[in-house]
């Protein structure tokens, strides 16, 4: 099985900055994609940003410029730093990565239990 934790939510005013953090762990062979997802009650759990394993990223229109992902192969790491904060980015943000473990030799998706950031206006 694969874990992922994620960390680095909280409360902070709009235009301010927030870095999360999305560890795997687990008996894992290999990582292919890993994700940034947010979700507000009532409503479906959307993309903010993925990155791939060679560093290819993609961000949905409305973080682009302010958020940045990155990731760190070695510690099966993954984060976001987030710029210039809006009311509009509070969610519950969630991580899921693409993983094969060495017990079930093909890719299944995983998903953390997510971390709330609340944007004060």
């Amino acid at each position: 099985q694969v874990r992922l934790v994620e960390s680095g939510g909280g409360l902070v005013q709009a235009g301010e900055s927030l870095r999360l953090s999305c560890v795997a762990s687990g008996s894992i062979a290999s990582i292919s994609g890993m994700n940034w997802y947010r979700q507000t009650p009532g409503k479906q759990r959307d993309l903010v940003a993925g990155i791939m394993r060679d560093g290819t990223a993609n961000y949905v229109d409305s973080v682009k410029g302010r958020f940045i992902i990155s990731r760190d192969n070695a510690k099966n790491t993954i984060y976001l730093q987030m710029n210039n904060l809006r009311p509009e980015d509070t969610a519950v943000y969630y991580c899921n990565a693409e993983a094969k473990t060495t017990l079930h030799w093909a890719y299944s998706w995983y998903w953390g239990q997510g971390t709330q950031v609340t944007v004060s206006s």
